[in-house]
């Protein structure tokens, strides 16, 4: 069983989520799933059509913004697009958390939804350390 990590009241990440993890995140209240991880990073992880599938069963949106590394800017602005049309409560993954909690970071300055300390003692909070990505928080940020 995956474990959710909840980062604001409706922005949560998880690593590799599973069939039955999809009916989880639903009956958890999220209303959306984002997947983040390259398809076939690892030879066990189910394939997007399975999980996209269960995510519809369950009656969660799915969005998929694969990445590896740093998140482009198209991932950070459709990420800041999901956020702010989401029908309710979000749940990001990848293979770990990390890629989705940086892509969510990104895409907040970018909206301008918290400041860049904001971001990080979330992120902290959750058990991610995005100290690294200060720089880019912010460049992305609004001035004021």
């Amino acid at each position: 069983m995956t474990n959710f990590h909840g980062v604001t009241a409706t922005f949560s990440v998880a690593g590799q989520l599973t069939v039955a993890d999809m009916q989880r995140a639903a009956d958890a209240g999220f209303k959306v799933v984002i997947k983040n991880r390259l398809e076939n990073e690892e030879a066990d992880q189910p394939g997007e059509a399975t999980l996209a599938a269960a995510a519809a069963q369950a009656g969660l949106a799915y969005h998929s913004l694969p990445f590896g590394g740093a998140p482009p800017p198209a991932v950070v602005a459709e990420t800041a697009t999901i956020l702010e049309q989401a029908s309710g409560p979000i749940l990001a993954y990848c293979r770990s958390g990390r890629r989705s909690i940086l892509a969510w970071a990104l895409a907040e300055a970018l909206m301008g939804g918290a400041t860049p300390d904001e971001i990080l003692a979330l992120a902290q909070a959750a058990g991610y350390d995005l100290r690294g990505a200060r720089e880019a928080l912010e460049s992305l940020a609004p001035r004021g």
